[in-house]
């Protein structure tokens, strides 16, 4: 069992069983050129295995597909080549932790059964959560500008311990960062969609937004989450509040966010991942003021690929076996539904 993410306490019950054929096709939709495909040699004999570069590609070859690997997670590839004649593979695994890309209806009105890589970021995620929090809290970003130039200057940095954070997300993120921030000694309340033991419901959000140090954004993209930080969520905010987002780009409007960094209703930022990404050159968000950027990395550790690869071996594994798979996502919701 690889380290990162725990199969064995995800089992949906779901099971694809009823006639695979002797030789399944799994089809992957690769993300291009410069990066490394999955490492799936250990399906030789077991499984004839396509790769598709593109939304033409992938539409060819979809009616032969018995599983579909999206590797390309950032693609809309799917989106675009999924509608048409032909049967469709009856499994779609995405390499991701959002599926908010595979929400389109062809798909999620199809018998097609998704799962994700919930599991696999978890640790890596809630880690960069943490070294955000004590770069921001210390000044570190500043502390590095000053020694650039060789300025000398002495300031007072911020105690982490005894803070208050909101985590927004109660899924194996949510959890891990909450974790690590109470590892920190931050005071930490979690929010999920519904309350539940160790859990606030969405009717406390406001009253905890406005006490909070820190406000870490974990949740999944849905129609009822997108755009959910918004002006009048930063303006609930105390001052002194940092905001950092490690979802996804669409729950934030991101010229709210630039607006209330510049008013100076919260203090400073720590962005991710972007409504359009790569963050274009001349997005305002470069320069707002106290807001730090960083490329869609937070869960992307050493070995990251190798481990989405080995995880998708397993739920092959037990798909081939007709045993339940894992991860797999309410496809009415938008995520794989908490115990």
């Amino acid at each position: 069992m690889s380290e990162g993410f725990d199969l064995s306490t995800q089992e949906s019950g779901v099971s694809l069983r009823n006639d695979v054929p002797a030789v399944p096709t799994v089809l992957v939709l690769d993300a291009g050129p410069t990066e490394p495909e999955p490492r799936l040699g250990s399906l030789t004999g077991r499984a004839r295995v396509l790769h598709a570069a593109d939304a033409d590609q992938l539409r060819d070859q979809l009616p032969a597909a018995d599983v579909l690997l999206v590797w390309d997670f950032l693609s809309d590839a799917v989106r675009a080549a999924w509608p048409g004649e032909g049967p469709r593979p009856r499994w779609v695994h995405t390499a991701s932790a959002g599926v908010d890309r595979l929400m389109f209806p062809e798909l999620v009105d199809s018998d097609a059964v998704l799962t994700n890589a919930r599991g696999v970021f978890d640790t890596p995620i809630a880690e960069y959560v943490a070294a955000l929090v004590l770069a921001l809290g210390k000044d570190l970003p500043r502390t590095l500008e000053l020694q650039a130039r060789r300025e000398w200057r002495h300031r007072e940095s911020q105690r982490i311990a005894g803070t208050r954070a909101c985590v927004v997300g109660s899924g194996p993120i949510g959890h891990a960062i909450e974790r690590q921030l109470k590892a920190l000694g931050i005071v930490t309340a979690l929010v999920g969609r519904r309350a539940r033991a160790g859990v606030h419901g969405p009717a406390d959000l406001d009253r905890l937004l406005a006490r909070a140090d820190w406000v870490v954004c974990a949740a999944p993209l849905t129609e009822d989450t997108r755009g959910m930080f918004d002006a009048r969520r930063f303006g609930v905010m105390q001052p002194s509040a940092r905001f950092i987002n490690i979802g996804r780009g669409a729950l934030v409007v991101e010229p709210d966010l630039v607006a209330a960094l510049q008013k100076r209703w919260i203090r400073g930022a720590a962005l991710d991942v972007f409504e359009h990404e790569p963050l274009p050159r001349d997005s305002p968000l470069w320069t707002a003021p106290g807001l730090l950027v960083s490329p869609h990395m937070s869960g992307d550790t050493v070995g990251w690929r190798d481990e989405l690869g080995r995880q998708f071996l397993e739920l092959y594994g037990r798909w081939e076996a007709g045993r339940p798979l894992m991860n797999v996502v309410d496809k009415k919701r938008g995520y794989v539904p908490g115990n």
